[in-house]
């Protein structure tokens, strides 16, 4: 299932030419069961059968999630939140474009 995730996560950054916007290095792996995106080997954004999540600022995280446009970031279904990231459902229900932004800021949390 992850080699799924590793596709669509690698599909979309190609598709968003984020490497043209950031000079962090970029590199997207195998995560749990999804994939995640790495800048300057530090994780910032994951694809998994829950969504697509984005490390962000704690002011956008509770803003995204007290909006209910995100949900908070567990990786199983009794586990703990992860902090600092909010999660969208179903993205490919979106437009890619919308999801650029979130991408930049994530890096930009982390590199």
């Amino acid at each position: 299932m992850a080699k799924v995730y590793y596709e669509k996560l690698s599909t979309l950054i190609s598709h968003l030419d984020i490497d043209d916007e950031v000079s962090a290095d970029l590199e997207v792996k195998h995560f749990f069961s999804g994939a995640a995106l790495y800048a300057n080997k530090a994780i910032c954004a994951s694809w998994s059968p829950g969504g697509l999540a984005f490390k962000l600022s704690k002011t956008e995280v509770v803003r995204l999630l007290s909006s209910s446009k995100a949900k908070p970031l567990q990786y199983f279904e009794k586990g703990h939140i992860k902090e600092g990231y909010a999660m969208f459902e179903n993205p490919e229900s979106s437009r890619k474009s919308r999801w650029k932004n979130y991408f930049i800021k994530a890096i930009g949390q982390v590199a």
